[in-house]
């Protein structure tokens, strides 16, 4: 890596390499890979953390299992990540992982995934078609995401009445 490399470009250059590396290690059990938060945004800083969706069919149960399947792309990422660290990002992977079952049970943390992700990787269109209905039920309740400060919230429902209850 060359010093005249931008923050922006080492970055790009670690999600390239990064989705290379997750289609060799999960192959066919790989659906869908986003990057969310500062990075997904390209607002990234020196050290800011790489958030991770990764979707991926038969994950073994648990979070620790998941995290050492995927310690081998971590490891094979390392060279480069250390180079970037030298130059000053530092980058850490901070990977969620999710099957695609549970992607469809949805979660909050798809709520700012649909302004703030980027799809690195989406095997039929699966991750997408799910933020995008998403994103019309979001229309449909008339939601609202508001900054406050240096974090934003989700108003889901704005006329919402007492005992109201909605889904999303």
């Amino acid at each position: 890596m060359t010093l005249l490399m931008t923050l922006l470009e080492r970055y790009e250059r670690i999600l390239d390499q990064l989705v290379a590396e997750l289609k060799a290690h999960y192959g066919h059990r790989l659906v869908a890979c986003a990057v969310f938060g500062s990075v997904g945004r390209e607002t990234q800083r020196e050290g800011s953390d790489i958030d991770l969706l990764l979707v991926v069919r038969d994950l073994p149960s648990g979070r620790m299992k998941r995290v050492d399947e995927f310690l081998p792309v971590e490891e094979r990422l390392q060279p480069l990540l250390d180079a970037c660290a030298r130059e000053g990002a530092a980058p850490m992977l901070s990977p969620v992982f999710k099957t695609p079952e549970e992607v469809e049970r949805g979660s909050p943390l798809f709520l700012d995934m649909v302004e703030d992700a980027r799809i690195l990787y989406d095997d039929g269109g699966f991750f997408a078609a799910r933020l995008e209905r998403l994103r019309c039920r979001l229309r449909e309740l008339g939601a609202r995401r508001i900054r406050r400060g240096n974090a934003w919230h989700w108003v889901l429902k704005p006329d919402l009445k007492p005992g109201e209850v909605f889904e999303l």
